[in-house]
């Protein structure tokens, strides 16, 4: 499963992203564990590969939003919109470190060892969207509504300030619908 999607990130990267640094990040990408490392320790995508699965369907969402919204919003390039859905979560490279625990079998009633992640950040800064916006930044110039989007697409989760949220929304559209995307591949394509 992981190099299916694997292929399809690398696919959907090089065919959209053609940005001054796109190679660069890419590459970046590539040396990080982005492609083997969970979306989450114990909800959405909580297996090897889930960060890179997860991006690929947010990027889906993202794209038929943005289609069926084109008339009462500006349309969106697909590097726009390959960028913010492919690297809203680079936060999450190098920050899962697997591991093992214990988990009781009701059937059994035995103690079984089974695969997880914990969190082991190698570079704790900021929060989620801030951090994941920095790492890009890095090697590519964000546009403001990029890097809102990327900034907020944990909606109120990962704000302190409500109303600043609620702000980028309201200026960037594509910030809402990012959100809207992210929660849709967690919470709908369960991933």
């Amino acid at each position: 499963m992981v190099s299916n999607f694997k292929d399809e990130f690398l696919k959907i990267f090089r065919e959209n992203i053609t940005r001054a640094g796109s190679d660069e990040l890419l590459w970046w990408i590539e040396d990080t564990d982005f492609f083997a490392a969970p979306a989450s320790t114990r909800f959405h995508g909580s297996y090897a590969g889930g960060l890179c699965e997860h991006s690929v369907r947010v990027f889906h969402r993202l794209k038929l939003m943005a289609n069926a919204l084109a008339t009462e919003i500006p349309g969106y390039s697909d590097e726009t919109l390959a960028i913010v859905a492919l690297c809203h979560d680079l936060c999450k490279c190098q920050f899962y470190k697997p591991g093992y625990r214990n988990v009781k079998d009701d059937a059994t009633g035995r103690w079984e060892r089974v695969p997880t992640f914990t969190v082991e950040e190698a570079f704790p800064f900021g929060g989620h969207g801030s951090k994941s916006v920095y790492l890009v930044q890095k090697f590519l110039k964000l546009t403001d509504e990029e890097a809102v989007a990327i900034n907020c697409h944990m909606g109120f989760a990962d704000q302190k300030d409500m109303s600043s949220v609620s702000k980028a929304y309201e200026t960037y559209p594509l910030a809402w619908m990012l959100h809207a995307a992210d929660e849709m591949a967690t919470y709908i394509d369960k991933v």
